[in-house]
Parts: C-alpha cells; structure tokens; sequence
C-alpha cells in the first residue's frame, strides 16, 4: 500500500510538472501570437503612413524613386532615433513610423498638428497663410475640434485672436507644446515598442515592411 501511495505521488507530481510546462509553453505560443498580431498591424499602418507621405510630398523627380526615399532603415540607422527625438522625425520611414505608433496610442492628432504647423511655416502666401491658419484652428484647437489637442485656453485664446491676420508664428507656442508632450510621453515609450526593437534587430520583420 505504501509503494502504490508513493508511486501515485510521483505520478501526480509528474503530471502537475508536465501540466506546467504546457501551461508555460502555452503562454509562451500565446505572447508570440500576440506579437505577431501587433508587427502585422503595425505594418498596414506603417504602409499606410509610407504611401500618404509620398503622395503629400509630390516627388520633384522620378529619378529620387520611393524606395531609396522609404526604404526600411538599417538597424544602426534606427537606432540612431533613439538619440534625439528630432532623429526619429527627420527620418521619412522614423516619422511614418511614429504615426503608426501614435495612431496605436489614439493620440496620433499631436504629430499631424506638428506637421500641419511645419507645413504653415512654410507657406509663401499671405492668402494660403490665412486659408491655413483657419483650417488648422478649425482642425485642432477650436473646442470640440475633430483632432483636438490638449492645450490650455489661454494659448487657445490668443490663437483664436491671431489668425484673423495670420503670421508664420500663429501656432508656435501650441507647436512647442504639443513637440514637448511627444518628446517627453510619446517618444520613451515609442522607443520600448516591439516595432522599434525589431527595427533595431539584425532580422528584418519581412520584405513587405519596406516602402514599395
């Protein structure tokens, strides 16, 4: 009876530790296909992102092809974004990039609004300055805009009073404000996402991530 009794323990313990490992083993399958889930949905945004730059930039020359231009960056290249936050937005693929993330986040108006002010400080005419400035406001900043930020009302106030005569500097402070909540929430935890680790490692994550 005793043998049976320590025989029946030993069994029981076997299958308890087999019960383990296939719980562990289970988990570890799962987080892999989680990760997966998460590379794959960051790559039809990061598609996405790629192909809306390239049309909004209108390329000056056919001989400057999309490829070289989005080309999935070396590992050394993407590590580089890590040292600044403005490496990672100088970066055509680094900033299509950080949109995906943005986008992941449901955050992603902070950078389209610092990209619609890029694009304002550029604008020659005093009639698009205006036209612009108006479109921004009407996007972002106005109370219940469709992509509003979050600043404070004063800096909303003296935005509603400067667009009547758009300058270059209409949006500066906002610009600032938004550039530093992307810098300092945004940006660390971009650096921690399974994308950017991947883009880091020597493997590429497929062929299909590189601009087309």
């Amino acid at each position: 009876a005793m043998q049976s009794a320590v025989f029946l323990a030993l069994q029981h313990g076997m299958e308890a530790g087999g019960r383990r490992r296939c719980a562990t083993a289970g988990a570890g399958a799962e987080r892999g296909r989680m990760k997966r889930t998460i590379i794959k949905d960051w790559k039809t945004r990061l598609s996405y992102f790629l192909q809306n730059s390239s049309n909004s930039t209108k390329m000056r020359s056919k001989k400057v092809g999309k490829r070289s231009t989005y080309f999935r960056p070396s590992p050394e290249e993407a590590r580089l974004w890590s040292e600044a936050f403005d490496e990672l937005l100088a970066n055509k693929y680094g900033l299509a990039a950080f949109r995906a993330f943005l986008k992941s986040e449901f955050c992603e108006e902070n950078i389209e609004f610092w990209l619609a002010c890029e694009d304002f400080k550029k604008t020659k005419s005093p009639q698009k300055l205006t036209l612009k400035a108006k479109k921004i406001y009407n996007d972002f900043i106005e109370k219940e805009a469709p992509k509003e930020i979050n600043i404070d009302f004063q800096t909303k106030n003296m935005i509603a009073q400067n667009i009547q005569e758009a300058t270059h500097t209409c949006f500066s402070a906002a610009q600032k404000r938004v550039y530093s909540l992307m810098e300092n929430n945004s940006y660390p935890r971009f650096l921690e996402s399974e994308f950017y680790q991947e883009l880091c490692k020597k493997t590429p994550i497929t062929r299909a991530a590189q601009g087309t």
